[in-house]
């Protein structure tokens, strides 16, 4: 099996190689985003527009947390590839246990202190007086579990780096479908109501977390995770976060956006906060879509950039966009045109129907800039572009959209905090499309002197 996903990689073809590897990916994804949604959906059962409200508080402290993992997951992923790639075995094995370990100690660490402070951590990301006592019973116990969902995103990307993406897709499915079985089970028959839907997220974290660590165990890849492969040395570490920096500061203004999202709009009262969360929710079905076809060109560029098949790169980094660009914009129309009964689905209130109507549309227009952004971002962080990467990631939620979410709603009020995102996406468009041109010219360049050297070599 590990003969052929490394066969797969290096010699498959293009599109066979990229669905084996996005497929699961995006079904994984897909599921974990759905989980989402039900759990808002859940949660509306409470008809209680505080307890959605302290939902949305939450869940970018939960998109924190998963970025802690994704620091070290995608930045081992992204050595790793290239390490397989070039028969650097053991290199790899290092890289791997060493963002395990790590990722392992930090968990645990951020669970304690995360408990706390958690008072003021639930005021810093928008918690109003109304929404901070269910934010607190909420996020207490979503941040004690934190070790689970770090450990999870650091493993799978591992896994994934290596063309497991069938096990690693698995193992998010196991986790997103758990959720939404624990989710009526914890809240309504054992009556635990929102702290219930925080304790059925947990659980499954904590399901998906054996079952990844059984891939390790069992000994079903190439990499290893034992401790005698523990290296932590200066460069094992500034291996894993040339690409490690770039995701972190991404998923940290990401996290850090949708805070200032939800201060924003609590100027607007509850019903603000309710329809902007239930409209991020909906759309991360869409972005998880994107990611997973993403994290399909992760492995598959990284290891033939490392075997130096520059060729191969090029021709999976545009079947990447092609398929990202044709889903977002088809969804895309489907949102702008559903938006009332979308909305609606998830709330009755009047207030928050409005609101999410407007948001989710915004949000629509600029889907496939989005799609255009990832893939090249991703692309950077598989061939190890470091500052690239971590170039798109800043602009995009930091170099824009902080100052934009500032200056917008003193224009345009409540449409100012709904304009702020999609504003920051186009610009961000703006920046990538230069980048990825130079970066495809710097591969065809490669892929010339490459096919030159064989041919002298001859």
């Amino acid at each position: 099996m590990t003969n052929d996903r490394i066969e797969l990689l290096g010699k498959g073809t293009i599109s066979r190689a990229l669905r084996t590897l996005a497929i699961p990916a995006v079904i994984s994804m897909l599921v974990n985003a759905i989980y989402n949604v039900v759990d808002t959906a859940f949660i509306g059962l409470l008809h209680d527009t505080a307890s959605i409200g302290a939902a949305a508080i939450v869940f970018p402290i939960f998109m924190l947390v998963g970025a802690i993992g994704l620091t070290f997951g995608m930045g081992a992923a992204s050595d790793i590839s290239r390490k397989i790639g070039a028969n650097q075995i053991e290199d790899a094995c290092k890289t791997a246990a060493t963002a395990f370990y790590t990722c392992l100690i930090v968990g645990v660490t951020f669970g304690v202190l995360g408990n706390i402070y958690i008072v003021p951590i639930m005021k810093l990301f928008g918690a109003t007086d109304t929404i901070l006592e269910k934010s607190v019973v909420y996020g207490r116990i979503i941040i004690t579990g934190s070790v689970f969902q770090i450990l999870n995103m650091c493993m799978n990307n591992m896994i994934r780096s290596e063309g497991a993406a069938a096990y690693s897709g698995r193992a998010l499915m196991l986790g997103g479908i758990l959720n939404i079985v624990f989710d009526p089970i914890f809240m309504f028959v054992f009556k635990m109501g929102l702290a219930g839907a925080a304790a059925a997220t947990i659980s499954a974290q904590f399901v998906s977390t054996i079952y990844l660590l059984r891939y390790f165990i069992m000994k079903k890849g190439i990499i290893k995770i034992h401790p005698r492969y523990f290296y932590p040395r200066t460069a094992t570490y500034a291996a894993i976060m040339t690409i490690g920096i770039p995701t972190f500061v991404r998923q940290v203004l990401m996290s850090v956006s949708l805070g200032l999202l939800n201060s924003a709009a609590a100027h607007y009262g509850d019903a603000a906060i309710a329809a902007i969360g239930i409209t991020m929710r909906v759309i991360s079905i869409v972005m998880m879509v994107i990611f997973g076809i993403g994290q399909g060109l992760q492995p598959l560029a990284g290891f033939n950039y490392g075997a130096k098949q520059y060729d191969r790169v090029i021709k999976a980094t545009h079947k990447a966009l092609s398929w990202a660009v044709t889903f977002s914009l088809c969804v895309g129309i489907i949102f702008f045109i559903f938006a009332k009964p979308v909305i609606g689905f998830f709330s009755k209130d009047v207030a928050v129907i409005e609101i999410g109507i407007k948001t989710i549309k915004f949000l629509s227009m600029t889907l496939v800039l989005v799609a255009v952004q990832n893939t090249y971002g991703i692309l950077f962080q598989a061939i190890g572009k470091g500052l690239k990467a971590g170039l798109l990631a800043i602009t995009r939620q930091g170099l824009f959209f902080i100052p934009l979410i500032f200056i917008l709603p003193n224009l345009w009020g409540v449409n100012g905090v709904i304009g702020t995102q999609p504003i920051s996406d186009a610009l961000t468009f703006l920046l990538a499309i230069p980048m990825a041109f130079f970066q495809i010219r710097q591969l065809n360049r490669l892929k010339d002197e490459s096919e030159n050297n064989n041919i002298r070599n001859e």
